[in-house]
């Protein structure tokens, strides 16, 4: 793996990450947080666009959508199991 993709990697879960963070829980989770929340999300959102069949396009920002839908989804599950 190139340093560059890494970086990408890491820069789309942070944003991702945020944005998930902000519209389910209503803020950020801290920037570690945040990474870790993203790339998960980004396995989540491209596994599920994947079985859906929905092709968002290409380039970093349908990245950070399918990440950011991902890790939305992935805050729901642990709020959800958190609260049973």
């Amino acid at each position: 793996m190139a340093s560059h993709s890494l970086i990408a990697w890491l820069i789309i879960g942070a944003v991702a990450g945020w944005l998930a963070g902000t519209f389910v829980k209503g803020g950020g989770l801290g920037l570690i947080g945040d990474i870790v929340v993203g790339v998960i999300g980004a396995f989540i959102g491209g596994w599920l666009a994947g079985v859906l069949h929905i092709h968002v396009g290409s380039g970093w920002i349908s990245s950070i959508i399918t990440a950011a839908v991902g890790a939305s989804l992935l805050l729901i599950i642990l709020r959800a199991v958190r609260r049973a």
